[in-house]
């Protein structure tokens, strides 16, 4: 079977919301709620094709876009690439041209929505930030949480609580107040045994490689509304973080850092590839700032992912 290269967008407007379009009856996956977008053309350019699709679909100019992910699907009567754009910006305003409904949604809601199964990934990238902050591992409990704020208040979206050097009672603890402190501000990510997991339902959870290889071959261990993610360096952990269903990762070390010296950094040429196979969001992480955010996604990525160049600094 050929493979159908299709341009789709998430459109945002100013106030964050998404625009999703309801599919015909009669056409293919009919009655399911899809990002907008159409069939691009033998050697026309993906930007062109989006540009043209959105003008006809809802007549609306695309003024800036950005690649976000890109997710091959396999149906049993075809096979499709699904290149995705993030659009933020755009001259006129959005109508169902070709009689289609329309629905702007909050990032949060999208997952009430019924899609067709390629479109999860793009579920989660559309709700997922283009940066995620991991905390430092050398500050205490009272240090975290003022950074935390200070991270919220600077926009942060999506964070991750490290802190190995806690005990167990006393990272629980720790995880308790930083979720109180980011409820309805941020996704807060959280690490240790998954059998913490159900105590903190509006908790997502990171599995270090060592979990993921672990639970290789098992069913997710977390249900399909509690985020669920993975630290991943190779083509290996990657495959195993799609068969686990993990909604995103962290792909790592993309260049070498001062924190772990030993370790081989992939590069950005082999950060491309590996992504390139790879259908969920993800986020590079080794020597990142938010400098490196266009080559991040140039290279297929959801964004960047650091600890001390996302960390904000105390005032003075």
């Amino acid at each position: 079977m050929k493979r159908i290269h299709v341009a789709a967008a998430v459109v945002r407007c100013a106030d964050g919301l998404v625009l999703i379009a309801k599919r015909p009856l009669d056409k293919h996956q009919g009655g399911l709620w899809e990002f907008p977008g159409g069939k691009v053309e033998a050697g026309e350019a993906v930007e062109t094709a989006l540009a043209r699709e959105l003008l006809e679909e809802l007549g609306i100019g695309v003024t800036a876009a950005r690649p976000l992910i890109q997710v091959r699907h396999d149906y049993p009567d075809k096979h499709v690439l699904l290149d995705v754009w993030e659009v933020s910006a755009f001259s006129g305003e959005p109508h169902g041209a070709e009689g289609q409904p329309l629905a702007w949604v909050a990032p949060a809601r999208l997952s009430d929505y019924a899609f067709p199964a390629a479109n999860r990934p793009i579920v989660a990238a559309a709700r997922l930030p283009d940066r995620y902050l991991i905390t430092p591992d050398d500050a205490s409990p009272r240090q975290l949480l003022d950074g935390l704020a200070r991270a919220l208040d600077a926009g942060i979206r999506l964070l991750q609580l490290r802190a190995p050097s806690l005990s167990d009672a006393d990272y629980r603890a720790l995880a308790t107040d930083a979720l109180a402190l980011c409820a309805g501000r941020a996704q807060l990510m959280l690490k240790g045994p998954l059998e913490w997991a159900s105590g903190f339902p509006a908790a997502g959870w990171q599995l270090t490689a060592e979990q993921l290889r672990r639970h290789a071959g098992q069913a997710r261990p977390l249900p399909a509304g509690q985020w669920l993610a993975a630290s991943c360096h190779d083509a290996e952990e990657l495959a195993m973080a799609t068969a686990l269903g993990v909604d995103f990762v962290t792909l790592s070390p993309v260049l070498a850092t001062p924190t772990h010296p030993e370790a081989c950094p992939l590069g950005w040429p082999r950060v491309t590839e590996l992504l390139q196979g790879f259908n969920q969001p993800a986020f590079v992480l080794g020597g990142m700032t938010p400098a490196h955010l266009p080559d991040a996604w140039r290279a297929g990525a959801q964004g960047v992912a650091a600890i001390r160049a996302l960390w904000p600094a105390e005032p003075a």
